[in-house]
């Protein structure tokens, strides 16, 4: 890479759903479990997933006759008992627990219909409970007997008190003397907490805040396996353009190219549903509204204007060369400036036409990721760029999937990263992989940051994310090179007023340095922002700030020492005049 190439995106993101409730339950801020029954079958216990009776009465979720949409088959149905009295209903314990806040306003909905007219009147309690029963919140509402066709009630709850950890339910209930022997339906239920810059149908405030507090330069979306197999979400493609919006980032968006990770490929002779729904997907995000339904319909969504996107990926992971390359033909007549990256093999087989992008995967323990830091060195320089879409140190020397990335991980990816910065003139971006994940429905480790109902928790490879995204520089600088399989890596890049000095020690001793800085008015002294630690040490919910980045100065000058620390990843900043 030449003096003065612009630097890569290192610190974007890649979403998808891969452990679940990354959306759901995560950073889709929506607070109940199994809200609409979706993909359950009615009459089973598991139907009834987060949901429990209340009182003298019985609950099933059942197919209804007259659901409330045709996307939504599936109600709950309340049976109270001839011999109720108190109160009945049910309980939503939401996902793994709710946080409850007394500054906050939770706005709740949900549909409800009588299937036989009665001449019932009364009012329903909801609230928010503690697990040992101290009401947190309450408000009533009055529903009718003679309902038979879907309504939507739609109200506000605000607590009295914050609760003291997050087992507590969302409750629904009636008078049960009242109410003795009616059949209600109730369908499609919501509690939402206020949400990241107060988007509706938004993002929780925590999580989302975490992901923009990295200062990522793109979002992945909708995410990786998320388009080769049915994630359960709230979120659709406009919240996630909306939350790119939110967030700074840029998209790079995904269509399915008709390949699924279970070796499962849609036949050549059936693929044109699904060109056409990839098409109208990009014009929907990028097409003018006068000229386009799928844009019109983005704009009566309330965004008149395209969306700012100019990365497509086709599919993911779709390590075969037909149905990819087919789908990327058709979609070259979107509009012209969009760049397509391909998801098959760097090494092959040929698409024709020869894609001008490519995402790579990687997902490997620490002595590859030690190898590999000169990966991009030898590629032929054509025109061909490259997405590293998906790594992470996954592994530990023994082979064994780290639970949470360790210090040694972050290092060893940091490592790898002075390389993809190094190669800036042909990979354009990169991204960890996975970033969220509920520790309560852990399929996939580690992931970047960890949470649950009521916290979040960053991990030593979210701060090396951060420490590379805020201190991209503008421009690469040339250096000495690291040694190949060595210990000991770096980056150098500069800005305005400052060059900038990433570190890698993969070694456990520290290890002496010396920089030698070509600039006018370098400096007395510098800051270092680092993290180390134990190889092992890791940010978990018992210790999440075991590791967290420190700060010191460093003396400078035109020639300066250095001494990094064993096991560490450091940024050096030094100031200099302008140039």
């Amino acid at each position: 890479m030449e003096l003065g190439e612009k630097l890569i995106d290192v610190g974007g993101q890649m979403y998808e759903d891969i452990s679940q409730h990354s959306g759901d339950g995560g950073l889709y801020a929506e607070l109940l479990q199994n809200r609409a029954f979706q993909l359950v079958e009615p009459g089973t216990e598991d139907s009834l997933l987060a949901w429990d009776t209340i009182g003298s009465a019985n609950i099933s979720v059942v197919a209804d006759d007259v659901p409330v949409s045709s996307a939504l088959p599936n109600s709950m149905e309340l049976v109270v008992l001839n011999d109720a009295f108190g109160a009945v209903g049910f309980a939503n314990e939401g996902y793994w627990g709710i946080k409850v806040d007394e500054a906050a306003t939770y706005n709740v909905s949900f549909y409800y219909r009588f299937p036989e007219a009665s001449d019932f009147g009364g009012d329903v309690k909801i609230g928010l409970q503690s697990s040992s029963g101290d009401l947190l919140a309450s408000t009533t509402v009055e529903i009718s007997g003679a309902q038979t066709e879907w309504a939507q009630i739609t109200t506000e709850l605000t607590p009295s008190a914050s609760a003291s950890d997050v087992n507590n339910l969302f409750t629904v209930t009636l008078d049960g003397a009242a109410a003795a022997g009616l059949t209600i339906h109730f369908a499609m239920f919501s509690l939402f907490p206020p949400t990241f810059k107060e988007r509706a149908n938004g993002m929780r405030i925590d999580i989302a805040q975490a992901l923009v507090d990295m200062g990522p330069a793109f979002f992945r979306l909708p995410g990786g396996n998320n388009l080769v197999s049915f994630c359960l979400t709230g979120l659709g493609l406009y919240e996630y353009l909306l939350w790119c919006e939110d967030g700074g980032m840029e998209p790079i968006m995904g269509v399915f190219a008709g390949y699924a990770l279970q070796q499962e490929t849609v036949a050549e002779d059936d693929l044109e549903p699904y060109i056409q729904e990839a098409i109208d997907q990009i014009h929907f995000a990028v097409s003018d509204a006068d000229t386009s339904d799928a844009a019109a319909l983005r704009a009566s969504l309330g965004h008149p204007e395209p969306f700012a996107i100019r990365y497509i990926e086709i599919g993911n992971e779709d390590w075969i060369s037909d149905v990819a390359s087919e789908t990327r033909q058709r979609l070259l007549i979107t509009p012209d400036e969009t760049v397509f990256i391909a998801t098959s093999d760097v090494s092959g087989p040929v698409l024709d036409p020869i894609p001008t992008s490519y995402d790579v995967h990687d997902y490997q323990d620490p002595a590859w990721f030690q190898e590999q830091v000169f990966y991009y060195d030898d590629f032929e320089r054509n025109g061909t760029t490259y997405f590293e879409g998906e790594y992470s140190c996954k592994y530990d020397r023994a082979g064994e999937s780290w639970l949470y990335p360790s210090v040694l991980s972050a290092v060893a990816e940091a490592a790898f990263m002075t390389g993809l910065e190094r190669n800036s003139d042909i990979v354009f971006a990169a991204a960890y992989a996975p970033v969220l994940n509920h520790v309560n429905a852990t399929d996939w480790t580690p992931n970047l940051i960890a949470f649950d109902a009521g916290n979040v928790y960053l991990s030593t490879s979210y701060y090396v994310q951060q420490l590379f995204a805020f201190n991209s520089g503008d421009e690469y600088l040339p250096s000495t090179l690291p040694t190949f399989n060595g210990t000991l890596f770096w980056s150098v890049a500069r800005n305005d007023s400052a060059v900038i000095i990433k570190v890698a020690n993969m070694d456990a001793e520290d290890a002496n340095m010396t920089f030698e800085l070509p600039f006018n008015g370098v400096a007395e002294s510098g800051t270092v922002t680092y993290i180390t630690g134990n190889e092992a040490d890791m940010n978990t919910p018992e210790n999440p700030d075991l590791i967290t980045p420190q700060t010191t100065t460093v003396q400078s000058s035109s020639s300066f020492g250095y001494t990094a620390l064993g096991m560490s990843f450091a940024v050096l900043v030094v100031g200099i005049d302008s140039q």
